[in-house]
């Protein structure tokens, strides 16, 4: 966690700019002489905004969190109403699922005001509103929306210096074969099977269950994900819940030390959540267990119930993916692996247009989407290369393709780093190893869009940074060419 790298210092900006700005929220809402679960509802809002808005530009994220009210306000005041008549309750729960999933088919903005409506009543949860607090709970959330609001895009906008980072496309698909419309589905199964064994578990804690399964389908597609996620979720909590009762047991809600150790959490929640989903959840159930120690309710049979609700609801996502509208690990990673080896295709040929002399070819936003491409892979290939993958040649295979992949991306890279050169030019052995490049592609996933051979150029020389564009293709060609013999059987059947 602590050396993976982080350029420009980017991750640590974030989870810094998180605790100014969540600190602020929880500061204005105190101040403004709201109640403690109002603070905390605030505080959290804040959390969930600047946790789940992604969208590319500072306009689009700013105008995501100026939305986020519009779904909070009215689900929680249902999960408030509905507070005493469980069964309802629990059925406008699974209804609110299923919308927040399938909204995520519009994109980053749908993704975070699904969250922020499931989120909102979740809260409602974990804090037993009634009708009554409305008025106040309204005032915390838009104080602290505000408030963060204010440090984000006033006060310390990281977005506005740093480029969008490249999203890889997502996969296309018409009525249940579109993977948010699938999901959709899965989600809401999951979350009714958490509903019906949380309450058999606890009748005050079980939306803890529901939570588990619902954050289970964040970013996941196949049965493998779902399973690795779940995984790392149980492990997360438990490690949490050891934590917990060494450090925030002792505490009893003092209110000094609880809030450094928030500050930490909310910090670590932050940082760790691109590397790490055990971390990340470890640090989200520290956090709980806080927050429950400044109710007034902390106890350790509390924490030992959190470790089984968590368990619960990750049986819950597990047989909802297993059973609902399946989609297997082997049908996840084809489609990632052949869209990364599409994406080194379009670095080369774009790379291979600017060495022929158009300005107009430039190969970087090819090589970040390549990047972004590649960790999408990464976390499909995860259930195949994890440690307790007993099938040993299928985790072989996957290592392989990973590290194939990786030599790839890296002489694709260098590739373009050379074409960036305004000395460099072309060469027509460039020609003939591009040519190779799109047919070694081609064996691999089938014609190309773009063709990567460029018109006949200038005879074979001396041409400034021919040579090293060579050695990249050349290197290029021999790892697309090994990454046959991995991708010749499905990589899982799971």
């Amino acid at each position: 966690m602590f050396m993976a790298p982080d350029p420009g210092l980017l991750r640590m900006r974030i989870a810094l700019r998180a605790v100014l700005g969540i600190g602020l929220a929880v500061t204005a809402s105190e101040l403004a002489g709201l109640s403690l679960p109002a603070s905390i509802t605030g505080g959290l809002a804040a959390l969930l905004a600047l946790f789940t808005v992604g969208d590319p530009t500072v306009r689009g994220q700013a105008l995501t969190t100026a939305l986020l009210p519009a779904v909070g306000f009215p689900v929680l005041a249902l999960a408030a109403v509905l507070h005493t008549v469980p069964t309802v309750r629990d059925a406008v729960w699974l209804a609110v699922v299923l919308g927040g999933v399938y909204a995520r088919r519009w994109g980053p903005r749908g993704h975070a005001l699904g969250i922020f409506a499931f989120m909102t009543f979740f809260i409602s949860q974990f804090l037993h509103t009634a009708p009554r607090q409305l008025p106040e709970l309204y005032a915390a959330m838009a104080i602290s929306l505000a408030a963060s609001s204010a440090v984000r895009f006033g006060a310390w906008c990281v977005e506005r210096r740093t480029p969008p980072p490249a999203v890889p496309a997502a996969p296309a698909g018409r009525g249940l074969s579109r993977p948010t419309t699938r999901q959709a589905f899965q989600a809401t199964a999951a979350c009714a099977f958490a509903i019906a064994a949380g309450q058999v578990l606890s009748h005050e804690r079980w939306y803890w269950a529901v939570g588990t399964a619902w954050w289970i389908f964040v970013n996941t597609s196949s049965r493998g994900e779902t399973l690795v996620r779940g995984f790392r979720r149980v492990v997360g909590t438990v490690t949490g819940i050891a934590a917990g009762l060494l450090a925030v047991v002792p505490l009893d809600g003092a209110p000094a030390p609880t809030a450094a150790l928030v500050a930490v959490c909310v910090w670590g929640i932050f940082y760790t959540a691109p590397l790490s989903y055990s971390w990340m959840m470890f640090f989200v159930t520290v956090l709980a267990g806080l927050l429950y120690g400044l109710l007034g309710v902390l106890d350790p049979a509390l924490l030992g119930l959190r470790v089984l609700e968590t368990a619960a609801g990750a049986l819950g996502a597990v047989l909802a993916v297993a059973l609902v509208l399946p989609v297997t690990t082997h049908a996840v990673t084809d489609r990632w692996v052949g869209q990364a080896v599409r994406a080194v295709h379009g670095c080369t040929a774009t790379a291979a247009r600017r060495l022929a002399g158009d300005p107009g070819a430039d190969p970087a936003p090819q090589a970040a989407e390549l990047e972004a491409v590649l960790g999408r892979v990464r976390f499909a290939l995860a259930p195949l290369v994890h440690p307790l993958n007993p099938v040993r040649a299928r985790k072989e295979r996957a290592r392989q393709v990973l590290a194939l992949l990786d030599d790839c991306a890296r002489e694709a890279r260098g590739l373009a780093a050379v074409a960036a050169d305004p000395a460099a030019s072309h060469d027509a052995r460039l020609t003939a190893a591009c040519g190779r490049v799109e047919a070694a592609v081609e064996v691999l996933v089938g014609a190309v869009p773009e063709r990567a051979v460029t018109a006949a150029g200038e005879a074979p020389g001396h041409h400034p940074g021919a040579e090293q564009a060579l050695a990249h293709l050349h290197n290029l060609e021999r790892a697309l060419g090994a990454l046959a013999a991995p991708l010749r059987g499905p990589l899982a059947s799971a």
